[in-house]
């Protein structure tokens, strides 16, 4: 500091105030960044008031897990042009009404979706995926240790005529040696249009290094099409900074109906980064995919994503 002339701590008037700048841009910035905040404000006390009036509580669980996610993503495949299409999912979560009772009310199931799409959700657009309903059930959970829950839903798709639904899941969690993990998780599942179902879940993992190792496998049965699905996904998640996460994998999918075989191998590597605060997020998705229906062809494809959610809490 004594090596500093006085000098160096005295600026001009025209140094010091200078002219607020405006543009076209910084407008539709400020805009978009006020409404997400009035938006997501919105969207939690339709929640949080749903919450009370069907609980008769006067206060409302911080954990309220309500959120809608909008989009836009555009996929460009081997011999086709990239269109650009909308996205929107969201959960209205209502987690006072017991102790252990919950009424959630989601944009779309997963029991209902391909093993298929469910693994490369990711890569697809809102076009790829098949046609998902709203649905609505009361969930009953059983915390048996603290390792084992239990939870069954009653309810049904949100459109008329009604279709109703039951479904049991159990997950459980076990700390293994060498810093490895296991997850175990397992669904049955009834709907009145689509019969019954079942689906189990192996998952191992551990850290390598700066890295997360996940090895996932997945056998599921869908009855009306007496056939098996079956998935072994291998993939890496490593959090480059407190911005940007790398997650590759590889995978391989196949099915017991004619014969047991694999129908698709893929490979894809998912780049996230966090654009502004905790609710912008952009997504870069390459990925290449070998299909039975195409002779184990390569088929290669690009995912790009723009996602903004509008919730007072993120996971």
């Amino acid at each position: 500091m004594e090596s500093v002339e006085p000098s160096f701590f005295t600026y001009s008037p025209d140094e010091t105030q200078y002219p607020a700048q405006d543009s076209w841009w910084l407008r539709s910035s400020d805009w978009v960044i006020k409404e997400h905040y009035r938006r997501s404000d919105q969207v939690q006390q339709v929640g949080a008031w749903a919450d009370r009036t069907l609980s008769g509580d006067e206060q409302a669980l911080p954990d309220n897990e309500s959120y809608l996610r909008l989009g836009f993503a555009t996929r460009h495949e081997t011999g086709d042009l990239a269109q650009l299409e909308p996205e929107a999912r969201f959960r209205l979560d209502l987690p006072t009404l017991e102790e252990k009772l919950r009424l959630v009310i989601e944009s779309e199931s997963e029991e209902t979706r391909s093993l298929s799409e469910r693994d490369r959700d990711r890569q697809l657009t809102d076009a790829e995926r098949s046609e998902s309903e709203t649905t609505g059930a009361l969930r009953y959970i059983t915390q048996l240790t603290e390792t084992l829950n239990l939870s069954n839903d009653v309810g049904a798709r949100l459109h008329f005529p009604p279709d109703a639904f039951w479904r049991a899941r159990s997950r459980a969690r076990f700390d293994l040696v060498d810093n490895w993990q296991l997850e175990i998780d397992q669904r049955i599942y009834y709907f009145h249009v689509d019969g019954w179902g079942e689906s189990t879940q192996v998952e191992f993992s551990r850290p390598i290094g700066e890295w997360h190792f996940l090895s996932g496998s997945e056998l599921r049965w869908v009855h009306k099409d007496r056939n098996f699905e079956f998935s072994q996904i291998l993939s890496l998640y490593d959090r480059l900074n407190n911005r940007a996460e790398l997650n590759p994998r590889i995978g391989v999918i196949g099915e017991s109906n004619p014969t047991w075989r694999t129908t698709e191998y893929f490979a894809d590597m998912t780049y996230r980064y966090r654009l502004y605060d905790t609710w912008l997020y952009g997504e870069v998705i390459p990925a290449v995919n070998f299909y039975r229906d195409d002779d184990f062809g390569e088929t290669t494809s690009l995912t790009l994503r723009i996602e903004m959610f509008f919730s007072r809490s993120i996971r």
